[in-house]
């Protein structure tokens, strides 16, 4: 239960990886949601895997925490940039049937890692809950993981089901609209966590 209040309190706050929901539940419908939530999954199997194992401790360091930043930063930046580059060739066959949809699950992970207060919750809040559930052993871990992704998926969910509901009133314009806001707010969050960690690495940490 406090594995699925914590990652629901985070899941509440706007980033990139809600932003990214918006924008593809606006342009493929509710799949988008589950399926970024899916790679956003597996991305933190790998996380939970490492913290268990120890390695991942290694990485809390400021030159660390500046460089993985830095790399979110460039990475939020191209997805924002590349969505404003690509609105002019909207249209409404595009926004109903796309022949070529994007990686849902691809792009969860990207957007995942591409966020580094996502790293720092994992070293910090994320370790501090699994060194607690490590003393119920490998079910503890299971079952703490389920809690945490299962607050995920239902509000990414829902998001996207409320959105993918008004997809078909949904005009060019409106749109239109749509994806610059996502793709204004991707490029703020880019431009955010680039100056943080070369002005401020600290509140990273």
């Amino acid at each position: 239960m406090l594995s699925f209040i914590t990652a629901f309190s985070g899941a509440l706050t706007p980033g990139p990886l809600l932003t990214t929901v918006i924008y593809e539940s606006a342009k493929q419908g509710f799949k988008s949601g589950p399926l970024i939530i899916l790679g956003h999954a597996l991305i933190e199997i790998i996380m939970v895997t490492f913290i268990v194992l120890g390695p991942i401790r290694f990485i809390n360091n400021s030159l660390t925490i500046r460089i993985i930043s830095l790399a979110g930063s460039f990475i939020l930046l191209y997805f924002g940039i590349n969505m404003l580059t690509n609105l002019s060739s909207v249209n409404i066959k595009q926004k109903t049937t796309d022949k070529k949809p994007s990686n849902l699950a691809l792009t969860g992970i990207i957007m995942s890692i591409a966020n580094p207060y996502w790293t720092i919750w994992w070293l910090t809040i994320g370790l501090g809950l699994i060194l607690g559930a490590q003393k119920l052993g490998i079910l503890g871990i299971i079952i703490f993981f389920l809690g945490h992704i299962c607050a995920d998926l239902g509000w990414y969910s829902a998001v996207s089901w409320a959105i993918s509901r008004k997809r078909r009133m949904i005009s060019v314009k409106v749109y239109k609209i749509i994806t610059s806001l996502c793709a204004y707010m991707l490029i703020c969050f880019g431009i955010y966590f680039g100056t943080t960690s070369l002005i401020n690495p600290s509140k990273f940490l």
